[in-house]
């Protein structure tokens, strides 16, 4: 299954929409309950927020036609978790300043199919972003290989199917055939618009001539029925050809437009192609990417220990038998809810530090009280609160 990931300016009533304020029509209030939603702060106070820092960090006012929040909706399965979306906010904050205040998972949107009256699901996941440059109090600048990763990001952290070149150049080709399409559509307008200039100059309308016989029999033309049939013909003629001439600049202008995006999915796809000859054959690169990958596994591996420990915060673990039959069951539980390869794990486990940190963490848990808490967590201190 594959997934996606684009950004657009929120709309003002996102958070209506998204934390389901009011009843939609095109939503099953029966699955409700099982969306899922976290906020560290509404969309209006974290405007006025990026308004004044952008006025204390530049001087200037926040430029009227700027997008400083935008939302993104994505692509997700039935099974992704929030921890898993939690984790691309994090890899969009670190490697594209990027910071996500607000994430929604929807599960109660789709449709009945029309011949089977079977219910078709569409789960997706609304990540709203704030996208102001804290460096320079302006919104954001990225340019379109940013996006391509943003893709790449959505498809690692998620554990679905990832953009690959090919994919670039299946839609490469879809957009050369559109474009052959539109040229074979203009070809048949400019033969029609040809033939109709034509056939203003041509003999046809010879027989636009009226003539009658006079009183000797002799055929003489009729000036006044012949300059109306004239008349309305060239208001026919040139109906027409105003019409054709549309079409035809609408054609034009549509294959100048698909022109300019085939140009930009070549670049694209070039992008593609020397991103994974870098990973083939750069092992810095490679080892990177690696590392990258692995750092997120560990991050949610914590995440899940940690709320493992505060729901069982006496749970006392008397030897190392105990300690390393707990991280276990831990990490079958995170491996299945979070689709993540049991490899991976055994990547971290290699590493005799990294083990000993979680085995401590399991045990003791988090010893600096500063530690930023797993929304997960306190979801779960909430609930427990209200008890």
């Amino acid at each position: 299954m594959k997934t996606s990931i684009n950004f657009k300016a929120a709309k003002s009533d996102s958070e209506i929409h998204n934390f389901r304020k009011k009843s939609f029509d095109y939503i099953r209030k029966d699955l409700t309950p099982k969306n899922e939603y976290w906020m560290e702060q509404k969309i209006a106070d974290r405007i006025q927020k990026i308004e004044t820092y952008c006025k204390e960090k530049s001087g200037r006012k926040l430029q009227k036609n700027a997008m400083p929040v935008r939302e993104a909706v994505v692509v997700i399965k039935e099974n992704t978790t929030m921890l898993e979306l939690q984790n691309l906010a994090k890899r969009l904050e670190e490697e594209l300043k990027i910071r996500i205040f607000q994430i929604v998972i929807h599960k109660d949107e789709g449709h009945y199919d029309k011949d089977t009256k079977e219910w078709k699901p569409n789960y997706h996941a609304h990540l709203v972003a704030d996208w102001q440059d804290l460096e320079t109090g302006k919104t954001l600048k990225h340019q379109s290989f940013h996006y391509s990763k943003m893709q790449d990001m959505a498809a690692e952290c998620l554990e679905m199917e990832r953009g690959k070149s090919n994919a670039g150049i299946q839609r490469l080709e879809a957009v050369e055939f559109k474009i052959k399409k539109k040229e074979e559509d203009l070809k048949v307008l400019e033969e029609r618009y040809n033939e109709m200039k034509s056939e203003i100059g041509s003999k046809k309308f010879e027989e636009l001539i009226v003539k009658e016989p006079d009183f000797l029999g002799f055929q003489k033309i009729k000036t006044d029925k012949t300059i109306k049939n004239y008349e309305k013909n060239f208001k026919i003629q040139n109906m027409k050809l105003h019409r054709n001439k549309t079409e035809l600049d609408s054609k034009l202008k549509q294959i100048l437009e698909l022109t300019t995006k085939i140009e930009s999915l070549k670049k694209e796809v070039s992008l593609f192609k020397t991103k994974n000859s870098t990973l083939l054959s750069n092992e810095m690169v490679f080892a990177a990417e690696k590392k990258k990958y692995l750092d997120s596994v560990q991050n949610t591996l914590e995440k899940a220990i940690r709320f493992e420990r505060l729901k069982n915060p006496y749970l006392k673990i008397e030897n190392h038998q105990q300690l390393v039959e707990e991280l276990s069951r831990i990490v079958d539980k995170v491996s299945k809810d979070n689709n993540i390869p049991v490899s991976a794990f055994g990547e971290i486990f290699k590493n005799t530090m990294k083990v000993a940190d979680l085995f401590t963490l399991l045990r003791f848990g988090d010893r600096n009280n500063n530690q930023p808490e797993d929304n997960n967590i306190q979801n779960y201190r909430k609930k427990k609160l209200r008890r």
